[in-house]
């Protein structure tokens, strides 16, 4: 059978890429922010959020079609577990090539982000993780996740793009922890010690807070949604879904 799949290497370079550009709108935005409004916070986190909602938008139209746009690890976790017993989504190499893709982008970003901005590359002091913000992690990444897999699952993975822009735009604004829902994403913002930094010591809550909300999200999405595993390779847009062994 003729597959139009693009090689793995090919979609793990779009994943790395798409991931490093997120977390550099994110970082790169949160520094721009800090240094035009210093005294308001509220404005800072409006711009943040406005970059971000509109950098994630077109990144995803732009590598959606080579790997299907996932940039976060907790989704592509969920893509090969619904996958599962439909032979669909990523395979278990594919997850592992992906997540580590996904990883090594997140910390490029945040390093290109400082670079430009000229704000040396130093370990964030900003303690983040408190019962609230994690609470705030789990109903994120819960919500996205769902977002994200009903659309798949009715079809309407072209809406993807416009759609998680707008959820994480105002979960940014709805949850505690502002929503990084993304494991890489946060390990990115470790390495950047401005306003979207996060400092080591509460990354693994947050991590595991995202991997619970992960987890959350997958169980409403059976429920509410039984045929979403067949439409695992249509994550996070509608991608060539035929695997060519690469």
């Amino acid at each position: 059978m003729t597959s139009h799949q693009p090689p793995l290497w090919r979609r793990a370079v779009a994943e790395m890429l798409g991931t490093a550009l997120l977390v550099c709108i994110v970082v790169g935005s949160g520094i721009a922010a800090q240094q035009l409004s210093p005294n308001d916070v509220g404005l800072q986190l409006l711009q943040n959020s406005t970059a971000t909602v509109l950098g994630l938008t077109v990144l995803i139209l732009m590598f959606g079609p080579v790997s299907g746009a996932h940039f976060n690890p907790v989704v592509s976790l969920a893509d090969w577990l619904l996958g599962r017993r439909s032979r669909t989504g990523l395979t278990l190499a594919e997850l592992g090539t992906y997540v580590v893709a996904q990883m090594v982008g997140g910390i490029g970003g945040s390093v290109l982000a400082n670079a430009m901005f000229e704000v040396g590359t130093s370990i964030s002091a900003k303690d983040r993780a408190t019962a609230g913000t994690l609470l705030g992690e789990v109903v994120a990444t819960a919500g996205l996740v769902l977002l994200i897999f009903s659309l798949a699952a009715t079809r309407r993975g072209i809406l993807a793009a416009p759609a998680v822009g707008a959820y994480i735009g105002a979960a940014y604004w709805f949850t505690s922890s502002t929503s990084f829902a993304n494991p890489a994403v946060t390990v990115g913002r470790i390495f950047s010690d401005t306003f979207a930094g996060i400092a080591p010591s509460s990354v693994p809550g947050f991590v595991l807070a995202q991997l619970v909300g992960a987890a959350v999200g997958v169980g409403l999405l059976v429920l509410l949604f039984p045929a979403a595993s067949r439409m695992a390779d249509d994550v996070v847009v509608p991608h060539p879904s035929q695997k060519d062994g690469s």
